[in-house]
């Protein structure tokens, strides 16, 4: 029967599978038992018991309130947050800029096209923390004092401390004009379904300019409900820094600029390639309707080229999320920074790494299945 079996070839492929997972899983236990002998003999204990106590460290840049005293959990939320914050800020930056890059490399004019290929070929061949440590030098040695402060444009202002413009806030009964912009959304996506359908009335009636107006009126209504009022926040010269407004520490100044050019040099291609891979006919055809090249590009050309662009900005998108943490590089405190210092202060290295590992795990699937989703419904839509 041995004999049998051993000469049965999916037999002896099922041994072999049995074989590499009992071995993998020995790995993984022999790893785990020895890390754990060699923590309890050091005095560590394993466990993430430590996200309770207090953190005993200040984050010196956050979007939510901290405190020293505050836990470990909530310094590694502030952190989260603010990775989420840089990400999403550059994602946005760098593929505006890459679609710029993408026309100018595209372009007839010879100067226009030199300089975006300087550009491109300089910032891809350069390592990406080389470009974050010359911005930060730059904003954290070059720029003048707050008093000698550059003023680019009125009420902003660029310092050594730092970019300091005017911010806008609302005053009033915000959670009306919460309700109402909710409101307002659920009339925008109906608007645009009742525009889908195919039928004769859909046509005739002009659905999405009657959503737009409808769901302005709504937030419109909800914002005098709930008495809501802009107030603007211009920063100032006070002693030696500047008060009021928004800020933008050196720190995030450097990150964002730093890995916006990185990113959009990427993004730039890639937004190039798309729109090359639509055929040369779908210009000439737009054209003998009287379409100008903007109007071509928007309605005809862009359009097309999507099916080959979110494929691989997808993939950009997740290493812009996974770049972030070079923000070590320049002391931005983002989730990497704050499990850092966490490890130094606590020793539980393996719990830290372990955490980091599945925040970004997370956000990366995320990601992708949005984009994925995105991207199965514009071929959906070209199918149809």
């Amino acid at each position: 029967m041995l004999k049998r079996l051993w000469f049965d070839g999916r037999a002896r492929a099922v041994l072999m599978q049995v074989l590499i997972a009992c071995g993998f899983l020995g790995t993984v236990g022999w790893l785990a038992w020895n890390a754990r002998v060699n923590l309890t003999q050091r005095g560590i204990a394993m466990g993430f018991d430590y996200l309770g106590e207090a953190a005993r460290f200040p984050v010196p840049e956050s979007l939510l309130a901290y405190q020293p005293t505050d836990s470990y959990g909530h310094a590694f939320l502030v952190g989260l947050v603010n990775t989420l914050y840089i990400s999403v800020l550059v994602i946005v930056a760098s593929t505006l800029l890459g679609f710029g890059l993408a026309l100018a490399r595209r372009s007839k004019h010879p100067l226009v096209g030199a300089i975006a290929t300087v550009y491109l070929e300089a910032v891809r061949n350069t390592p990406l923390v080389v470009q974050l440590l010359f911005w930060y030098s730059l904003v954290t040695i070059n720029l003048p004092s707050a008093r000698q402060a550059l003023q680019p444009l009125p009420g902003v202002f660029l310092s050594i401390r730092g970019l300091f413009f005017p911010s806008v806030s609302l005053q009033g009964n915000t959670q009306a004009l919460g309700w109402a912009l909710a409101l307002a959304a659920v009339v925008l996506l109906g608007a645009w379904r009742l525009a889908r359908r195919p039928t004769a009335t859909s046509r005739a009636v002009p659905w999405r300019g009657l959503g737009v107006a409808a769901a302005l009126a709504v937030v419109v209504a909800g914002a005098k409900w709930g008495g809501i009022t802009l107030h603007t926040d211009t920063p100032a010269l006070r002693g030696l820094n500047f008060v009021g407004g928004t800020a933008f520490t050196p720190e995030f100044t450097a990150l964002l600029v730093g890995l916006t050019i990185y990113s959009a040099a990427f993004a730039g291609e890639i937004i190039r390639g798309g729109i090359d891979a639509v055929p040369a006919g779908q210009w000439e055809a737009a054209h003998s309707l009287g379409l100008k090249p903007g109007s071509a590009l928007r309605w005809i050309v862009v359009p097309q080229a999507m099916r080959v662009i979110i494929p691989p900005m997808t993939s950009q998108y997740l290493s812009i999320i996974k770049n972030t943490t070079l923000a070590l590089a320049v002391g931005y405190p983002d989730l990497s920074f704050v499990i850092t210092t966490t490890i130094n202060q606590t020793g539980q290295a393996i719990e830290g790494v372990a955490v980091l590992m599945a925040v970004y795990l997370s956000i990366s699937l995320s990601v992708s299945l949005f984009m994925n989703l995105y991207n199965r419904r514009i071929l959906r839509t070209e199918r149809a």
